[in-house]
């Protein structure tokens, strides 16, 4: 039992610890679409992290459609890597997020603030069943040794109301 805890306490901490940035910040990050896209594939997280697995979500989308920064923070990266054109942005607290096939409007080095436009989404994303998808990564850590969370966990989507227990 103390094992399956461990693991538990292991593949939480990640997520946990990606939020914990956001809120400490003092805010959520928004959705890298607009209006909110559907969900085309979800995050599947690689065990260990250089298996197979979707490391990030596919959300739907149109080709030249505006990409927006999700989070404020600094353009790491502006281009096309290993034939994907991509935007990585590096926000405070050791949290990167990307997004492809993006054609960028950014330039590496750039300050960005939540909702900025990065970019413009390109047609061609492998099995994306719509005219483009955006695949959004994030990733916690320096990058030889990242750690991907879903990003999903970032987006403020409906707020948390606690109802009051009636004695009886």
């Amino acid at each position: 039992m103390r094992w399956f805890v461990l693991i538990l306490a292991l593949l939480v901490a990640p997520v946990a610890a990606v939020a914990a940035v956001a809120q400490a910040d003092g805010y959520r990050f928004d959705w890298p679409l607009q209006p909110r896209p559907a969900v085309m594939r979800t995050f599947d997280a690689p065990t260990p992290n250089w298996n197979r697995g979707h490391r990030g979500v596919d959300l739907a989308g149109t080709a030249g459609q505006r990409v927006y920064a999700a989070g404020a923070g600094t353009v790491v990266f502006a281009g096309e890597l290993a034939g994907r054109p991509l935007v990585s942005i590096a926000h405070p607290g050791g949290l990167r997020t990307s997004y492809e096939p993006v054609q960028p409007s950014v330039r590496a080095g750039q300050l960005v603030n939540q909702g900025d436009v990065i970019g413009e989404l390109l047609a061609g994303h492998a099995d994306c069943p719509t005219n483009a998808c955006l695949h959004w990564s994030a990733m916690w850590g320096p990058a030889s040794a990242a750690d991907y969370v879903d990003p999903l966990g970032l987006v403020a989507t409906t707020p948390i109301r606690l109802k009051p227990i009636l004695a009886r």
